[in-house]
């Protein structure tokens, strides 16, 4: 048996069970299924690809010598998940989001954590993404990551992990939303049949939510814009999108100004104060006069406006020290100690290699395990050994030995599979999901999120860089009996 099937064998299914049968979250959509000719879905699929690509719905892949952009592939078979699994998952990404908010409060403030020995001084003060100049600064509401993307994985019927956190400019919604667009618009019917929880409030959540967390000295409407790198960014599709939804200024830094240690945009009627960014803009280039000083994307003097108090930052800066991979065997233990609740979603067990024992257990167990750089995404700077060539696991066995502080290792997890649509017709393919998670005044997080797809048989890598697909996300509003 290949590597490819035999991962595909163990992993969990959600669209049978071990005895053959159909889950009852997939019951209904599969009776109409069973109705529709195969060369239907197969137009519908070119349709939804046509549709995308009209509506400019492309990514950029850095590094990428050509410089096109590249429509995310879309499958147009839903990822279906019951109330009562949502229901596990969306209060596990809460509390979650709940404990780093208040880890993070708690690192650049008193370091409660540190001092109880649950977490090394070291790991905080020797993160890259620590951020001394945050250290005192009070936020509204304590609120660090206004915007969290937990990336869930499914094993089985009740157990779900988080394979991790992302805390910074966490990206993906968008898809999500024009995802549920794309399949209102091809399958209307299919809506009236399925009741599946809306996603569309989300961007008037994300507004709420923002403006809930303005300075005090804002006024009762408080300004609020999204700040982006240009047009350049892989994500500025998703950055405009979202600046359109919320009925917000889409800006670039030179459309800033600060004065007085307060921000203004520049506007055809002259100055206007801003309250909130929401910047999709990395700390390294928010403002010239503190970070790198090379930043031409940046607003200069916004790090003493935000000192001041004068203007809000979602998400803040130095969130970074919470969601890296290094960082995240901790989440469990900062819900116990914050919280004092036992997690209700599991971390994926992790070896730290800047353990000596970890280090080489890894080391004689390549082959079998996933190693990731502890500041890598989207799905770069890691080796899957069970996918590699032993060329490929001797060459990552050198870049471990020459930094092993830069590495974390984790079992390779069995992706569950979902139906999906391929050449072939349809077939099961590995999938995740990111739930979005909203904090201003309270915490929420959208029924569904961005469920990713490997569209390559067998493989584990959802990531659109590395060749993955999405899906539409349904929660169904009730378990069908």
């Amino acid at each position: 048996m290949n590597a490819a099937v035999e991962a595909q064998s163990m992993a969990y299914d959600e669209l049978h069970g071990a005895d053959g049968t159909i889950h009852p979250a997939y019951r209904a959509y599969t009776e109409w299924l069973a109705e529709v000719p195969p060369e239907m879905l197969q137009q519908k699929r070119l349709e939804a690809d046509l549709l995308f690509r009209r509506l400019g719905i492309t990514f950029a892949v850095y590094g990428d010598e050509s410089g096109v952009e590249r429509a995310i592939p879309f499958d147009i078979i839903p990822r279906i998940i019951s109330a009562k699994a949502w229901d596990t998952v969306g209060k596990g990404c809460i509390q979650r989001v709940k404990a780093l908010n208040m880890f993070l409060h708690d690192v650049y403030h008193n370091q409660d954590i540190v001092r109880a020995g649950i977490i090394p001084e070291e790991q905080i003060l020797s993160n890259p993404a620590y951020r001394p100049e945050m250290k005192g600064i009070d936020l509204p509401g304590n609120v660090y990551a206004h915007v969290a993307g937990v990336d869930v994985v499914k094993v089985s019927d009740e157990e779900f992990y988080v394979l991790e956190d992302n805390l910074r400019t966490p990206s993906g919604v968008s898809y999500m939303l024009e995802n549920r667009r794309m399949m209102m618009r091809l399958f209307p019917d299919l809506f009236s049949k399925i009741q599946v929880a809306p996603v569309e409030h989300y961007s008037d959540m994300l507004l709420k939510s923002l403006q809930a967390v303005a300075p005090a000295s804002s006024s009762s409407m408080p300004v609020a814009v999204l700040l982006t790198p240009g047009a350049f960014n892989s994500a500025y599709f998703e950055h405009a999108f979202l600046a359109q939804q919320m009925g917000i200024e889409l800006v670039e830094g030179q459309d800033l100004f600060v004065k007085n240690a307060v921000v203004f945009m520049r506007t055809t009627e002259g100055p206007q104060r801003v309250d909130v960014i929401y910047r999709r803009l990395d700390d390294d280039f928010l403002d010239p006069l503190a970070f790198r000083s090379d930043s031409m994307l940046g607003v200069a003097g916004l790090l003493s406006a935000y000192k001041a108090g004068n203007v809000t930052l979602a998400n803040a800066i130095g969130t970074g020290v919470a969601d890296d991979k290094s960082t995240y065997v901790y989440v469990p233990e900062m819900i116990r100690f914050y919280l004092s609740e036992e997690p209700i979603l599991s971390n994926v067990p992790t070896f730290r290699l800047s353990r000596p024992d970890d280090l080489c257990y890894v080391l004689a167990n390549l082959p079998e395990l996933v190693v990731k750089e502890v500041q890598g995404s989207g799905g770069y700077g890691m080796l899957v050994g069970p996918k590699s060539s032993e060329q490929e696991i001797e060459e990552f066995r050198k870049k471990i030995l020459a930094n092993p502080n830069n590495y974390i290792a984790q079992p390779t997890l069995a992706l569950s599979t979902c139906p999906t649509l391929v050449d072939e017709g349809i077939a099961p393919r590995h999938v995740d999901l990111r739930p979005y998670v909203i904090t201003g005044q309270e915490v929420s997080v959208v029924p569904g999120g961005l469920t990713r797809v490997a569209l390559r048989e067998g493989s584990l890598v959802v990531n659109s860089s590395q060749g993955g697909g999405t899906k539409d996300t349904w929660v169904l509003e009730a378990d069908a009996c």
